[in-house]
């Protein structure tokens, strides 16, 4: 019988497979640059859920800046709404 200490393929074997205690999910430290639009800041601040996430978790997170950036952007794109007194006759 061999001792598995001195065996080279264990050795590999076990670097193939990673660390025994994985450390969960790692933040990437994006920054963030804030935009000076509160509604958008908003949602860039909420990316930042996803950090604390594992992967499958960020498909979630992502949609929902995605919505969020998108009802910002067709806002723009919108008529102003006239205030109480800009319509007069």
């Amino acid at each position: 019988m061999t001792d598995e200490a001195a065996d080279p393929r264990v050795d590999a074997a076990a670097e193939l497979a990673g660390p025994a205690d994985p450390a969960g999910p790692v933040a990437l430290g994006v920054v963030r640059t804030p935009t000076g639009h509160a509604g958008v800041d908003a949602h860039l601040v909420r990316l930042a859920d996803a950090d604390h996430l594992e992967a499958d978790g960020h498909v979630e997170v992502y949609e929902d800046v995605h919505r969020g950036l998108r009802e910002a952007l067709t806002a723009l794109d919108a008529p102003p709404v006239p205030g109480p007194y800009e319509n007069r006759s």
